[in-house]
């Protein structure tokens, strides 16, 4: 996973440190100074700041102290409770966290070995679609000789306190970490894919067959190491981090830390006993303000539970931020979720396994509308087809398709001010079988995805077979930035980027004719093929000039709904183009057809309902069956 990490900025882990023990200089980090301009964007708001390494903090300084536990992080003077939400599930994660903090074993102070100690750090977070390897010093910020920001329960324990400082590195100061993402976090440490969940819009609180299938969603993203987060929506400025009654707070991420389903009773009652709670545990970044209401630490319904149960489920009478919640009440209080997979693309895994695409691109503005490259969203009818294009096939009957789309953040660009994200967003056509260049009239939309100013947008969809294009954009026209794009199918989607706006003019074109008309043939479907002992399984092919479009097979049926288009460039467009219907058969297929349909110039849009014949006969012998077909022509090749 890590063959190809970037070192951040040029900077050497290794070479520095060797650097280091040779000179016997700690090491002074020059790209994220000990001063100010590390931690604010404009001016000092704490008061005089000092900054100490953790020999000056304490006496035994250890990366770990007994292990590393999500009790392990208490968030500080920023307002970043997404990124301790974060850091909370990652320490859940053995092997995760490990990637996030290589070499641990060597990077921890070593009594024995003082000569060893450099003061150098290294963490690796995955950033736009790589690894990076972020190096710094271990200066920390204090003020009267406490941490300022992120701390550990035990204050000879640093790990929370330096990932946050190699984050803040990444996007240039601490103040940078202030407000939010956790969904953004959760991406950084694992390299998944992060799907949010509005639990307000599914009606998850009423309705119980959504909520027990989003359960069962939680529970397998949870067993296969994945990482998650909630909150609860806080709607106006007085809302955020106000205490509810029942102990929970607002506009503040809490991490998910474990899920089950608990059984109820005691002994061999509860074994045999097909009850069973569905729970989720959640912890407060603040490590104190837990959840008062059933199943609270303290509370009597945990008597309807065995003492091995609990005792299992690591239940403590103590407020240090973890509580339980049922899931039913977890989805009357809470508004949000957030899901982080890890999408397996693994060939030995025992569990299901994912084709990834990723594509790099970029909104490009130019005035030249065949070159421009940020068109805005499908509100802008005129340009938004000039956004970017990538093609993918569906090869399965259906599959289930996710797609992310990643803006390159802004928010690392502190010297001209804190960065706003742009509205992204993308749509999903359906085109023919055989599209190989770019869209200039709207196709059938079959997807789309919300519209909205965060790094990530997200979307789960079941497609049927055929080819797709993907338009990603931003909301409003004309802005720009860099985007990469996720694809993740269940077979390989041969997912790519169209560039071109019609075929290419080449040194063959004058001797071998270019195209004069583009047509559009979209087979709709059929009616009453032959075949009267039993349904068969019908599949149509498209003629034109040479080129073929095969459709999927569709089967037992003698009534297909083919739904397929092909789209022909011509060079001869008085020449028929050939409609046959075969019947798919172990050995050899059997032919049930054919139409051969003379497309006019002069017509943009016909409909023919048209009977079958045999083999070469255009007028006579007429079988059992009709077929659906549109035609679309146009003289223009980049009109279609």
């Amino acid at each position: 996973m890590f063959t190809s990490v970037k070192a951040f900025e040029g900077q050497q882990y290794s070479t520095l440190k060797r650097q280091c023990l040779q000179s016997g200089l700690l090491f002074e980090d020059p790209r994220f100074p000990a001063t100010d301009d590390s931690l604010f964007y404009q001016g000092n708001r704490i008061g005089r700041v000092v900054w100490k390494r953790p020999r000056e903090l304490c006496e035994d300084p250890h990366l770990f102290v007994d292990g590393i536990s999500a009790h392990d992080l208490h968030q500080g003077q920023l307002g970043n409770c997404w990124f301790v939400a974060a850091c909370s599930s990652l320490a859940s994660r053995e092997s995760l966290w490990q990637k996030v903090i290589p070499d641990w074993k060597e990077q921890e102070w070593d009594t024995e070995k003082p000569d060893s100690y450099a003061g150098i750090f290294h963490f690796r977070f995955w950033r736009f679609g790589e690894w990076v390897d972020v190096v710094i010093d271990d200066r920390l910020p204090t003020v009267d000789n406490q941490l300022v920001y992120c701390h550990s329960n035990d204050s000879n324990e640093f790990w929370s306190a330096l990932v946050e400082k190699a984050y803040a590195k990444v996007y240039g100061c601490y103040e940078a970490l202030d407000g939010g993402n956790t969904a953004d976090a959760l991406v950084d440490f694992t390299g998944g894919v992060s799907e949010p969940v509005d639990l307000l819009e599914g009606q998850m609180a009423t309705d119980e067959v959504a909520r027990n299938q989003l359960f069962e969603r939680v529970l397998k993203v949870h067993n296969r190491d994945g990482l998650i987060s909630c909150s609860i929506r806080a709607t106006t400025i007085e809302d955020m981090e106000a205490r509810l009654d029942c102990g929970l707070v607002k506009g503040h991420a809490y991490a998910v830390t474990d899920v089950r389903k608990v059984r109820l009773g005691h002994g061999l009652l509860a074994f045999f006993k097909s009850e069973k709670l569905h729970m989720i545990r959640m912890r407060n970044p603040w490590g104190e303000k837990e959840w008062s209401g059933p199943w609270s630490d303290s509370s009597e319904e945990w008597n309807k539970v065995s003492k091995s149960e609990r005792e299992k489920l690591g239940v403590t009478v103590q407020d240090d931020g973890e509580f339980w919640m049922t899931f039913d009440d977890f989805c009357q209080y809470f508004t949000d979720l957030i899901l982080c997979r890890l999408i397996n693309t693994s060939y030995l895994s025992i569990h299901k396994t994912w084709e990834e695409e990723v594509m790099r691109g970029s909104w490009v503005h130019r005035q030249d509308p065949l070159r421009n490259r940020s068109g805005g969203c499908i509100n802008h009818k005129a340009t938004f087809l000039q956004n970017p294009q990538y093609v993918f096939d569906v090869k399965k009957v259906e599959d289930e398709v996710l797609i992310c789309l990643q803006q390159k953040e802004k928010r690392a660009t502190p010297k001209e001010g804190k960065g706003e994200n742009l509205a992204i967003g993308f749509d999903i056509h359906r085109v023919e079988l055989n599209r190989k260049y770019r869209m200039h009239s709207a196709q059938q939309k079959v997807a789309g995805s919300i519209y909205i100013n965060s790094r990530c947008v997200f979307l789960r969809k079941e497609l049927k077979e055929g080819r797709y294009v993907i338009i990603p954009t931003t909301f409003d026209p004309g802005q720009q930035g860099d985007f990469l794009l996720r694809v993740f199918t269940d077979v390989p989607s041969d997912c790519k980027e169209l560039t071109l706006d019609e075929p290419p003019q080449t040194c063959w074109t004058g001797m071998c004719g270019y195209p004069q008309l583009v047509t559009q043939v979209h087979v709709l479907n059929a009616e009453g093929l032959q075949g009267q002992d039993s349904n068969g399984d019908p599949y149509v092919i498209i003629n034109c000039e040479g080129e073929r479009v095969r459709s999927p097979v569709h089967k037992d049926t003698r009534c297909p709904s083919f739904d397929i288009k092909g789209l022909f460039y011509r060079k001869k467009p008085k020449e028929g183009i050939h409609i046959e219907i075969y019947n798919k058969n172990m050995i050899v297929d059997t032919f049930l057809g054919q139409v051969i349909l003379f497309s006019d110039p002069n017509e943009r849009q016909e409909q023919h309902t048209l009977h079958l014949r045999d083999k070469g006969s255009r007028q006579d012998n007429d079988l059992p069956g009709t077929l659906t077909v549109r035609l679309i022509t146009s003289t223009m090749l980049n009109n279609i």
